[in-house]
């Protein structure tokens, strides 16, 4: 399975692919990050965060999407731009036909790193083992963004496992 994860912010989005399947060894397909400059509008880094992230998947056909779920911040200029920026991610993929799934920074934080209250270093520290790399990624929104690829790999598995393991039981059920 192939899953693009998404980072979102407004002047850094970070972005990873990551292939893999639960259990398995993880590899990385691709990663990077979109800035845009703080002193556009809004609507001009909108559209390059769409035109980037389309382009990212156009190039790496993912299976799935994962976004950073946006929690409350003090800072509402903050969590309005991640926000934004997120959806268009969404968009994108909605497009495309490419299912989404939100996932918050302490899930991703604890399904690389066994602790959701991890710091920036330690998800890193970990991205590179779990991905074999030379080097960590960087800067920490790509090392974030692959994060949450991850986490949807492992997650996504499970929660696919019990969805076919409910509809196997009650075949009459729907899953929600």
């Amino acid at each position: 399975m192939r899953v693009f994860g998404v980072d979102p912010g407004l002047t850094r989005c970070g972005l990873g692919v990551v292939d893999g399947v639960a259990g398995r060894a993880l590899s990385l397909a691709g990663a990077g990050v979109v800035r845009t400059p703080a002193g556009d509008d809004v609507a001009s880094r909108l559209l390059a965060l769409d035109r980037h992230i389309g382009e990212w998947l156009d190039t790496y056909r993912p299976d799935a999407v994962a976004v950073e779920r946006v929690f409350s911040q003090h800072n509402v200029r903050t969590v309005m731009g991640t926000a934004q920026a997120g959806a268009v991610a969404i968009v994108c993929a909605a497009r495309r036909g490419i299912p989404v799934a939100l996932h918050t920074p302490s899930e991703a934080k604890a399904a690389v790193t066994g602790s959701g209250r991890a710091d920036k270093a330690q998800v890193t520290g970990m991205v590179t083992r779990l991905l074999q790399l030379t080097a960590p990624p960087r800067p920490a929104d790509t090392a974030d963004a692959l994060a949450l690829a991850i986490c949807h790999l492992w997650r996504g598995a499970a929660e696919r496992r019990l969805a076919d393991a409910v509809q196997r039981a009650c075949p009459a059920e729907r899953p929600l």
